[in-house]
């Protein structure tokens, strides 16, 4: 009967795109239950069969089985605007256009995204194939940039019959309604992992990786000559796009309760959202960056073990992400398509990569229970003058405090994790506001999350 309801289940799973708004930028900071429980940490230790989304090795000490859980995720994220160079029915400065300010509200505005609730599925399975090996597959998602904005206001130059020459209060975050994007990503991991002793292994997954964007509410953008394919930038629908990437692993025991591992996953080419050429830099180029983690597990204690990983997330490698919004000034102002959105050195949201230190202990109790506690920490990736494109993206989450158990029932298990990712903020200048302006920029977003699931091994 387990075998059935995997089989039914699992095409579901791949049927639902997974949101996970961003968390350490757009990760997620963990991706099995158990890994969340700890902030994320594990690649030395694996302990289910979605081990392939941390360490592909892993996954042959997990023998055949499965996991199946979902999670309740809830990011609270908003965006304030002080200070404005002109206010709205004052004439326009020299020189716009085509230099006009560009302001968020009418000098004092606070709105919060809508859109708070988002349900993460996750399902892994794997096979004994040898006394050696197993073959898995592992099912989950990152995502995030995700923003739903019904509120607000932008100062811009007046259309007829207002103006021109004059300032006008348009609705919406940037002035053409209701604002956000929407990304989600999903992953299908195929793993082959083998041991090559009693106790250290090697593996590799295949990844199917599928994206989905969608963005809206930019219309300004390209009406401000900002974007070079304006039919392209906003308020098409969901795009989708898919990729094929690659997976590797290894960890095993250096030492009498000490286990070390590693992971590295390259950048992954995804195609193109041709949907939206017209705001992503390289014509709608959004691969997935590279990533490695490595780690160690401790058993300090009979049932108590440490576990410790570094992440290493390269934004820099897609930029659609990590490109500056300088081209708009340096390049697209002067004329130079290049630099617009959407060109192909054309303005993005100005990621740095991020180097994530992630904390966990697991305590194996009595009567079936095991009990984890984590924490994790790592810079956020938006500069203070990178503000005003992430109002879409606000991903500036730095710190993680989670917590979960297992409890044995029957021949399986039931896991749980809780996260709590305390309130933080980024503020910095609108640079499109004009020269005679200091409007100031915050972002700011805390989460909350909880998960549940259930295993079984056979």
């Amino acid at each position: 009967m387990s075998r059935k309801l995997i089989l039914i289940l699992f095409p579901l799973f791949i049927a639902v795109p997974s949101i996970a708004p961003a968390t350490n930028g757009y990760f997620t900071h963990g991706n099995s239950i158990k890994d969340k429980a700890l902030a994320g940490a594990g690649v030395a230790s694996s302990q289910d069969t979605l081990a392939a989304g941390n360490n592909p090795a892993g996954m042959v000490f997990q023998g055949g089985g499965y996991d199946i859980g979902a999670a309740v995720f809830n990011p609270n994220r908003s965006y304030s605007a002080d200070g404005i160079s002109l206010a709205p029915n004052t004439p326009l400065p020299p020189g716009c256009p085509p230099q006009c300010p560009f302001s968020i509200g009418d000098g004092d505005q606070s709105v919060d995204s809508e859109s708070e609730f988002f349900l993460i599925p996750q399902f892994g399975y794997n096979w004994v194939i040898s006394d050696a090996a197993t073959v898995g597959v592992s099912v989950f998602g990152h995502g995030g940039m995700n923003t739903d904005y019904r509120d607000g206001s932008a100062t811009i130059p007046a259309p007829p019959p207002t103006g021109p020459g004059t300032m006008f209060e348009a609705d919406g975050t940037f002035g053409a309604g209701n604002a956000g994007v929407d990304l989600a990503q999903l992953f299908v991991s195929t793993t082959y992992a083998r041991k090559f002793s009693k106790t250290a292994s090697w593996g590799a997954s295949l990844i199917l990786a599928y994206q989905q964007f969608e963005a809206k509410g930019l219309e300004n953008f390209g009406n401000f000559g900002f974007s070079n394919d304006p039919e392209n930038l906003t308020n098409n629908g969901k795009d989708t796009g898919t990729g094929l990437g690659i997976r590797l692993g290894i960890q095993g025991e250096v030492a009498p309760g000490v286990r070390l591992g590693a992971a590295y996953q390259p950048e992954i080419d995804m195609s193109e959202f041709d949907d939206y050429s017209g705001l992503f830099a390289e014509e709608g180029d959004f691969d997935i960056p590279s990533n490695y983690t490595v780690g160690l597990a401790w058993d300090v204690t009979d049932t108590g073990t440490l576990f410790v990983d570094v992440q290493q997330i390269n934004y820099s490698d897609v930029p659609a992400v990590s490109n500056s919004i300088d081209p708009l000034f340096e390049l697209c102002a002067q004329g130079d398509s290049d630099g617009c959105l959407g060109g192909s050195d054309g303005a993005g949201f100005g990621w740095e990569d991020m180097t994530i230190v992630k904390l966990g202990y697991q305590w194996r109790a009595g009567g079936g229970w095991t009990w984890r506690f984590g924490y994790s920490q790592g810079d956020q990736p938006i500069p203070g003058d990178e503000v005003l494109f992430n109002i879409l993206a606000p991903g500036v989450m730095e710190e993680h405090f989670t917590t979960g158990f297992t409890k044995m029932l029957g021949g399986g298990e039931l896991n749980f994790a809780f996260m709590y990712a305390p309130s933080n903020s980024v503020t910095g200048d609108n640079r499109l506001d004009g020269d005679q302006g200091n409007q100031e920029i915050e972002l700011e977003m805390d989460q909350f999350e909880l998960s549940l699931g259930y295993g079984r091994r056979f």
